[in-house]
């Protein structure tokens, strides 16, 4: 428990430290509600405006997720690696489980930070949700869905790209590109039939479709994500890409340097 809680809080102190962390992951996301908010200020109903802030405070918030789990997860490791933080840590006996729990729950903790600070803003600019509480817990489900499937990824990232800048990088720039064609940036209704076909696979898009879905209604979202075969492929796409993850940082970053 002592290498979980030691790993942990430099890991988050190093996300909270950084200035670059801190902008790109909750301030970069909050100004692009703040763009998005008031662009919607026009000769529509209320409820119109209210939603479709809603609609964009969440896929700020997915996108939020995205970057901490893509970019600044691979780049935290990237950096212990640049450091020869993890050559001491591989003489030493600890399991690299542990070192991955410290590191996930610190990444779980920062990430729920920025998430609930995008959606705050959002909602003093006026976004609206609706709050049935059946709901409201699916939504958590699907948010803890792309968290799970950010971090896989990232994990995968930060294994084999051994530089912080090459990390982080490749992080973000997989981060936008997949997010711009996906329909988390983009309405799945302007996206070409090809890319909304790839928007109902990719488990990322998929969650944002299905928590928009439940926050803010079918309109938003675009169609309706909750069905059972779609919802059970998200779910196997995102654990196996997070085990995937797990399983390539425990035997190729602890091993690849001994």
């Amino acid at each position: 428990m002592g290498q979980i809680t030691a790993t942990f809080n430099k890991t988050i102190k190093e996300f909270l430290r950084q200035r670059t962390v801190l902008f790109w992951t909750i301030v970069w996301p909050i100004l692009w509600v703040l763009i998005g908010s008031f662009s919607f200020i026009g000769d529509v109903s209320p409820d119109v405006t209210s939603y479709t802030r809603g609609a964009i405070a969440i896929s700020m918030m997915v996108f939020a997720l995205m970057t901490a789990g893509m970019a600044n997860l691979p780049g935290n490791i990237a950096q212990d690696r640049e450091r020869g933080l993890l050559s001491k840590l591989m003489s030493m006996p600890i399991n690299p489980l542990r070192d991955f729990l410290g590191r996930i729950l610190a990444l779980l903790a920062f990430s729920s930070l920025s998430a609930i600070s995008v959606v705050l803003v959002g909602y003093a600019c006026g976004a609206r949700f609706y709050f049935k509480i059946d709901d409201f817990l699916l939504a958590i489900g699907y948010i803890l869905l792309v968290f799970v499937v950010s971090a896989g990824i990232g994990l995968i990232i930060g294994t084999f790209i051994k530089h912080v800048h090459g990390a982080i990088m490749t992080g973000v720039g997989l981060t936008v590109v997949s997010a711009a064609i996906s329909g988390v940036m983009t309405p799945y209704v302007y996206l070409p039939s090809m890319l909304q076909h790839f928007a109902t696979i990719y488990p990322i898009s998929s969650a944002n479709s299905s928590i928009t879905y439940l926050l803010v209604g079918k309109d938003y979202a675009g169609y309706n994500p909750l069905n059972t075969s779609q919802i059970a492929l998200t779910i196997i796409i995102s654990l196996s890409v997070f085990a995937v993850g797990l399983i390539t940082y425990s035997k190729f970053c602890w091993r690849k340097e001994k």
